[in-house]
C-alpha cells in the first residue's frame, strides 16, 4: 500500500494532465469545426455515433448529450456494426467515429463500409496519420501528449479529450441552434430536473387548503383558520383581493405588543404588503423569492386575484432545492 502522500500525489497528477489535455484542444478548433456544426445543422438524419472499448462508453454519452440538446443521435458500437447493425444507418445520417489510435481492426474494417454507402464521416481520432484520420471526411482532433495512466496504457487522458470535445461539439450544436430553455424541458420532463423546468407555482398551491379572513375578522377566528389549515398564515381577503397576510410570526409580535386583544381586528395586525406570485410563475422561480426575502410562505395569485398559499415545505417536499 503505497503512502497517502504518493496517492494523493497521482490524484492531482492525473486532473492535473487531463486538465491540460483538455486545454490543449483549443488549438485544434478551426473552421473545419465550424463546417462540422453546419453539416450536422443541415443533416436531415441523425448523428450514429461509433467506437469501440473506452471510446464506446464515450460515444454513448455523447449521444445522450445530443438528445438532450436538440439533436437527434444514436450509438452503433463499432464491433456490431459489421454484424448487422449497420442496417440501422440511413443514407442521410451522419457518422462520428471515435478512436484514439484510429487504426484498430473494428474500426479498419467498418470505415470502408461507410465510405461506400456514401455517409458523411466525421473522425474523432488522436493520431493524425492513422486510417481513420487518412479517410474521414472531417476530423475532431483529440491527439494528446500522453495518457495519465503511468504506463501510458489505460485510456484515461485520451477519454477525458473526446468526451471534453463531444460536450464542446453538443454546446455549439445547441448554441447554433438557438436551442433555449424551454426546448430543454421538452426532453427533461422526469425528476427535478423537469419539475425546475416545468412545475408552476399554481400547480403547488393548488393542492394546498386556501387559508382566508376578512379584514373584520376577530383575532379568534384569525388563529383558528391559521391553525385548522397549518399553512402557518391566513390571506386577509376582501373581494377575491389581496389586502394583507397574517403568520405565525405576527401572532406572536401581536401579543407581545397588546395585552388587550377584544377589539383586534384582521387588518389591524396584518402584514400589508405581502410577497406575491402568478400562478404561471415556475416553482423554482417562486423559491428564489421565498429564498431572497427570507420568508415562508408566498401568496399565489391569478389575474391578481387569491389563487392560494405556497409554502416553503411544498418546494422541499417536491425535490426542488
Amino acid at each position: 500500500m503505497k503512502s497517502k502522500k504518493s496517492i494523493i500525489s497521482a490524484a492531482i497528477n492525473t486532473l492535473q494532465m487531463e486538465a491540460q489535455a483538455i486545454l490543449g484542444l483549443i488549438d485544434y478548433i478551426n473552421e473545419d469545426f465550424t463546417t462540422i456544426v453546419s453539416r450536422i445543422i443541415a443533416c436531415e438524419g441523425r448523428v450514429i455515433v461509433t467506437g469501440i472499448g473506452k471510446s464506446a462508453i464515450i460515444a454513448q454519452k455523447i449521444v445522450a448529450t445530443f438528445n438532450s440538446t436538440g439533436t437527434p443521435s444514436s450509438f452503433m458500437h463499432a464491433s456490431d456494426a459489421v454484424h448487422g447493425d449497420l442496417g440501422m444507418i440511413r443514407q442521410e445520417d451522419i457518422v462520428i467515429c471515435i478512436s484514439k489510435s484510429g487504426n484498430t481492426p473494428e474500426i479498419k474494417v467498418l470505415i470502408p463500409l461507410l465510405k461506400h454507402a456514401g455517409n458523411l464521416l466525421i473522425g474523432m481520432v488522436g493520431q493524425l496519420e492513422s486510417e481513420l484520420a487518412l479517410q474521414a471526411d472531417f476530423i475532431l482532433n483529440t491527439t494528446i501528449e500522453k495518457e495519465a495512466c503511468p504506463n501510458n496504457l489505460a485510456p484515461t487522458t485520451s477519454t477525458t479529450a473526446q468526451l471534453a470535445l463531444g460536450d464542446a461539439l453538443a454546446i455549439s450544436l445547441l448554441i447554433a441552434r438557438d436551442f433555449n430553455a424551454d426546448d430543454f424541458a421538452k426532453y427533461h420532463p422526469g425528476g427535478s430536473l423537469g419539475k425546475r423546468l416545468f412545475l408552476k407555482a399554481g400547480d403547488l398551491a393548488s393542492k394546498n387548503a386556501k387559508p382566508t379572513v376578512s379584514p373584520n375578522s376577530a383575532v379568534k377566528d384569525v388563529i383558528i383558520t391559521i391553525s385548522k389549515n397549518r399553512l402557518g398564515a391566513a390571506v386577509v381577503v376582501r373581494d377575491e383581493q389581496i389586502i394583507g397576510i397574517i403568520t405565525d410570526g405576527d401572532i406572536r409580535r401581536m401579543l407581545e405588543k397588546y395585552t388587550d386583544l377584544t377589539n383586534l381586528t384582521a387588518k389591524d395586525i396584518m402584514n400589508s404588503s405581502p410577497k406575491t406570485v402568478d400562478k404561471n410563475t415556475l416553482a423554482v422561480q417562486a423559491f428564489e423569492l421565498i429564498r431572497s426575502t427570507n420568508i415562508t410562505q408566498l401568496l399565489v395569485t391569478e389575474n391578481n386575484s387569491y389563487f392560494g398559499i405556497l409554502h416553503l415545505h411544498d418546494l422541499l417536499h417536491e425535490g426542488l432545492l
